[in-house]
């Protein structure tokens, strides 16, 4: 064991078992929205946390991060304690290989969850039909074509075994409350003081209600581009699969 280890080991207490981790990447993914809990889980003991896409070649996530993934589809363990997926690129929408690897391995994990536009494509794998869910504020209305709830203005939303949340730091809050459940209060109360985790936004716009009406139309309208694609992927999607 490495020393980096035998720190992670010394700070907090070990589970029975070793946690599988499972982060959804794809060449265009957010990785904003996913560093937070993978950083987080990431320094736990008894921790596996694997990058799963379909290979292990180089992809690049928006903007311009390269990296790799570190476990294949085939390779990822069936039974994961968490799937979680960010903000990816609409065509994962209507990509069947990644969305059957997404339904198969959140049938079973005990912990589903999303950060940002994730929660889209939890939906179309068919993961949030039932459930109350959010997403970021351009396109949480579009839940409903899967069959949820949508939540708008909610940074964490549980339901059940699912947690959504809206991008960025949607996935340490996330994380925090993921490492409550699998190693207790006092651990994701010592994790949140590790990671100095206590925002200060300097100007308090991070939210179409603390924007207000101004602002956040000018943040739709130059983030229309997107929220159409995704709005478009979804419409085919429905045509093809019809919402329950």
């Amino acid at each position: 064991m490495n020393q980096q280890d035998e720190g992670k080991r010394d700070l907090l207490p070990s589970t029975t078992h070793k946690l599988q981790i499972g982060i959804f990447v794809c060449p265009g993914y957010f990785p904003v929205d996913i560093i937070g809990l993978q950083t987080a889980l990431g320094a736990l003991p008894d921790t596996e946390v694997h990058l799963v896409w379909k290979n292990k070649d180089p992809i690049t996530g928006f903007p311009t991060f390269p990296t790799r993934a570190t476990s294949t589809f085939s390779e990822c363990p069936r039974d994961l304690d968490v799937l979680n997926i960010g903000a990816v690129p609409p065509e994962i929408l209507e990509d069947d290989e990644s969305l059957a690897f997404i339904a198969d391995r959140g049938s079973r994990a005990r912990w589903v969850t999303s950060v940002c536009g994730g929660s889209l494509v939890l939906g179309a794998a068919g993961l949030l039909r039932g459930y109350r869910a959010t997403s970021n504020f351009h396109v949480v209305d579009l839940l409903e074509h899967f069959g949820a709830t949508p939540v708008r203005g909610g940074r964490v939303v549980e339901d059940r075994n699912r947690l959504t949340a809206g991008p960025v730091v949607g996935s340490l809050e996330i994380a925090l409350r993921l490492i409550h459940d699998l190693y207790g209060e006092e651990v994701a109360r010592e994790s949140e003081l590790q990671m100095e985790y206590a925002p200060h936004p300097p100007y308090r716009t991070g939210s179409p209600e603390l924007a207000g009406p101004e602002l956040t139309t000018r943040a739709l309208a130059r983030f229309a581009p997107v929220t159409e694609m995704a709005r478009k992927a979804v419409e085919r999607f429905v045509a093809r699969r019809p919402a329950a």
